[in-house]
């Protein structure tokens, strides 16, 4: 059987039990078991929270301003669909279709002269002149007469354009030649022409006044 403590002994030892708990009470208020000692992660640059998430900011990159051009070194045909040759061969088709819209020569048939301008046109259009009437009581006036009018034409300006087609506003003259010629001025027309198989034809033609913008 076990000795028991003495009353003195008893106090001692609770005393000690006393002092062991207040120590450790102190141990733990400065930092005992937290780790105090270690230092503290570095914080990532902004750490004002700017970025939403405490990470490392984006790279941001410097502006790349783009080229620019002065106006004495701009090149206006750089702009277009069509080079320079391109626009002329198109200038060229619609101003030879108003010269054969204003040459007829009467002691052919109407049909010889439509034929003309359906060579020019898109397989579209030729079949719209071939539709054409235009003959008829002045025709074989000017046929007895043995007239014959030359057209002649000029391209005036371009109305509109796009990747496939251009309107050009084109003058148009006929000039009557035999008994009682004279000179006579058709006016402007709107002429559209398309790329068909390789090559410029035209898809429209009517008076400019009308509005024609090539559209099919």
């Amino acid at each position: 059987m076990p000795k028991s403590l003495s009353e003195g002994q008893q106090r001692l030892v609770f005393g000690v039990l006393v002092a062991v708990l207040v120590a450790f009470g102190l141990y733990l208020s400065f930092g005992g078991f937290s780790g105090g000692d270690e230092e503290a992660p570095p914080q990532a640059e902004g750490g004002d929270g700017a970025d939403g998430g405490g990470g490392e900011q984006p790279a941001v990159d410097p502006p790349s301003p783009i080229p620019t051009t002065a106006t004495e070194d701009m090149r206006v045909l750089d702009w277009l669909p069509f080079t320079e040759d391109e626009l002329k061969g198109a200038a060229a088709t619609a101003q030879a279709f108003a010269t054969a819209y204003g040459t007829i020569d009467y002691a052919e048939s109407p049909e010889d002269y439509y034929a003309s301008m359906q060579a020019l046109a898109t397989d579209d259009y030729a079949e719209t002149l071939a539709q054409s009437s235009g003959a008829g009581a002045l025709w074989q006036e000017m046929g007895e007469q043995e007239a014959v009018a030359e057209g002649r034409a000029d391209v005036e300006s371009i109305r509109g354009f796009d990747d496939e087609s251009v309107v050009f506003v084109v003058r148009a003259q006929s000039i009557t030649e035999g008994s009682g010629g004279a000179d006579e001025d058709l006016g402007d027309f709107a002429v559209t022409v398309v790329r068909e198989r390789g090559e410029w034809r035209v898809f429209d033609f009517q008076p400019a006044d009308a509005g024609n913008l090539g559209e099919g």
